[in-house]
């Protein structure tokens, strides 16, 4: 195969030959014949479109891809070790349990990418000879570089991000739960609304980083560097007072289920308004929870999959990161509800009859639903006057008749332009 030397000292491409080895590498991973895995390492893709594409396990190790456009490629489990992804475009790429140790992704767009269990940590990285090129390589160490890169929305749940450099970064609304972040440089970053449940923040530097709104859960902020951090309306662990109280929430949530098998005969409507629920974890999947309270109640990460909450009273509730997976909300009140990040794949938000000729729509007005999973859901007639749902995924989902009157509607996905 020709490949032309680079000034950088990477071997540089034609378009004709990365066609051919991506195809072949599509090939193998799909297991048609003539497949081959593709090994591009030291290449110069400085520029190169390569959006949508599949280099999942791909060996691209010690290759450019400044300002290359990866947007929407799945890069999972593939080798970026030591990479230079400067100004990349990474947006809603597939980067599960990437090798990007050493990696430079200064200024590079990952906005909505998934960057589950990736691997940020120092690396030996292996650089052309100023003027012997590939013939000589001089090791050195360096430690994975995010500075300015943006990340809104993205998943560094259970990441590896120990020493990373990311001064200055936008992780707004990111999924962090678990992340590695011992000794991480975090200065002046944007964590707001990020939920870093359980993250490891020990040694990290977070001076003058916004944490507005973030979830803390589980998160020994003390060990970290906070001079002149913005911590205002953090959410920290359940209180005491909470946990004390999950066994009697638990027996309210069986006696409204028992309400709804008996018709009203026996229980009540659960009561939950302005109570944390987060102790509760799965104990209410499932159920049957009809016209249930929870009005500015905290659900936020809790699993409610498949939960029937039919004309249930959730206004102002903090349910960020939430999954209402196959969840039957038919009628409900979810105005002004805090619902960044959740999971409402096949969710039924649509009317509640109540009569022939009456029906209860779904109400979501200024509910914040950004980066929502919301694929297959039905949100036939819903309200979402002055709803943000930005970044949200409306693929495959029922709209009819839904109203977006005033919704920001940037970067969503599955819906038709107005006017369409």
């Amino acid at each position: 195969m020709s490949a032309a030397i680079a000034l950088s000292g990477r071997r540089k491409l034609s378009r004709g030959e990365i066609e051919m080895i991506l195809t072949a590498h599509e090939r193998f991973i799909s297991g048609r014949p003539g497949g081959k895995l593709a090994a591009m390492r030291f290449i110069d893709f400085t520029g190169v479109n390569l959006a949508g594409r599949n280099l999942q396990d791909a060996d691209l190790s010690s290759s450019i891809f400044d300002s290359a456009i990866l947007v929407g490629a799945d890069l999972s489990r593939a080798n970026l070790f030591g990479c230079d992804l400067r100004k990349a475009d990474l947006r809603r790429a597939n980067l599960t349990r990437a090798d990007l140790r050493g990696a430079c992704l200064r200024g590079a767009d990952m906005s909505e990418a998934d960057l589950t269990q990736a691997d940020f940590r120092v690396g030996q990285v292996a650089m052309p000879h100023p003027s012997k090129g590939l013939t000589s390589l001089i090791h050195h160490q360096r430690s994975g570089e995010l500075d300015h890169a943006k990340l809104n929305g993205a998943n560094l749940d259970g990441s590896q991000m120990e020493d990373v450099s990311a001064f200055a970064t936008d992780f707004t609304d990111c999924s962090m739960r678990g992340a590695k972040l011992n000794r991480a440089n975090l200065k002046d970053a944007n964590l707001e609304g990020a939920i870093m449940d359980w993250a490891d923040v020990s040694g990290a530097n977070l001076e003058g980083a916004r944490l507005v709104d973030a979830v803390l859960t589980g998160v020994e902020i003390r060990t970290a560097r906070i001079s002149g951090a913005n911590l205002d309306g953090c959410l920290s662990a359940p209180s005491q007072e909470a946990m004390d109280m999950a066994d009697e929430l638990h027996a309210r949530a069986l006696a409204n289920q028992t309400w709804c098998k008996t018709g009203g005969k026996e229980g009540k409507p659960a009561a939950f308004d302005n109570l944390d629920l987060r102790p509760l974890d799965q104990r209410l999947r499932g159920l049957r929870l009809s016209v249930m309270s929870a009005r500015g109640a905290i659900l936020v990460g809790m699993d409610l999959s498949g939960v029937h909450l039919q004309g249930a009273n959730l206004e102002n509730a903090d349910m960020r990161g939430i999954c209402l997976r196959g969840a039957d909300l038919r009628g409900a009140k979810l105005a002004g509800a805090k619902l960044t990040k959740a999971d409402l794949r096949e969710a039924i938000l649509g009317p509640l009859p109540l009569s022939a000729d009456r029906v209860n729509r779904g109400d979501l007005h200024h509910a914040k639903l950004r980066y929502v999973k919301a694929q297959g859901a039905d949100l036939t007639g819903a309200i979402l006057d002055e709803a943000d749902v930005r970044g949200c995924n409306f693929a495959g989902a029922m709209m009819r008749g839904a109203s977006l009157r005033g919704a920001d509607m940037t970067l969503a996905l599955g819906l038709e332009p107005p006017g369409a």
